[in-house]
């Protein structure tokens, strides 16, 4: 069999099975574990998978520059912040993470809404001057280009300052045994850090981002307080993550 036919064969046998694991697709084609092995390597190199310990999952669509990802899962998202921005009480501190998905839930919440609308986000902090009764504190640091994020020693000082009602977190991998996943080590080290100055952490979870993982842990799936996902979402998806203990909201 042609490298490209390998290759080609995994990919397939990802987005079906959701996973690939070396050895038994080794066996499968009476080939070296070895080979398989380096096939995953180039296929992470492309960035077409997430190799994990003994294979491979899915790499998340999320990872792709903002303005793709701005055209990505339309819909999804505005249910998802629809939902989102319907939990926040009057009087609140929320932080709100960056992403096309928070900048949604910040034009949907209501205009008379008095709350404190903590973001690293400038995006975000634009998205919310419409709102005359909401406070807007903006985190500053240097800016992470494909979340438009702020990030970095800077950041982190500013955060170390909040107390949160609720942090709706936006990540690039929600799996439910590898947990929650973004591309970038300092950004992943930011959000970690709001979770923990939070009273509530809800995870924003459009469907690119279900049963993929990206490269950085943030934090596990035991560590926050929900999951919103849009109504659409596989239903044996559904399952496996409520069969770990995971509070799903479908929007």
């Amino acid at each position: 069999m042609l490298t490209t036919e390998r290759k080609a064969l995994i990919l397939e046998t990802l987005g079906r099975e959701g996973r690939v694991i070396a050895k038994e697709f080794s066996h499968k084609l009476n080939l070296s574990e070895d080979t398989i092995r380096r096939d995953l390597r180039e296929l992470a190199s492309e960035g077409l998978l997430q190799r994990v310990h003994g294979g491979a999952l899915p790499t998340s669509k999320a990872l792709a520059d903002l303005p793709t990802r701005r055209k990505v899962s339309v819909e999804d998202k505005r249910a998802i912040a629809n939902a989102a921005a319907a939990m926040v009480k009057k009087g609140q501190i929320v932080f709100l993470d960056g992403g096309t998905t928070a900048v949604a839930i910040a034009r949907a919440l209501p205009l008379d809404l008095k709350a404190t609308v903590t973001t690293h986000s400038p995006d975000v902090a634009v998205a919310l001057l419409d709102h005359p009764g909401i406070q807007i504190e903006l985190v500053g640091g240097r800016i992470y280009r494909h979340s438009n994020v702020a990030v970095g020693a800077v950041a982190m000082e500013g955060i170390a300052e909040i107390k949160a009602d609720i942090y709706f977190m936006g990540v690039t991998g929600i799996h439910p045994d590898h947990g929650l996943t973004t591309g970038d080590r300092e950004e992943a080290a930011i959000k970690r850090a709001i979770s923990l100055r939070s009273a509530e952490t809800i995870v924003l979870g459009s469907g690119e981002k279900l049963g993929a993982v990206s490269a950085y842990h943030v934090i596990g799936l035991d560590q926050v307080d929900g999951v919103i996902v849009e109504k659409g979402c596989k239903s044996d998806l559904i399952q496996t993550f409520k069969s770990k203990g995971i509070s799903l909201l479908r929007a």
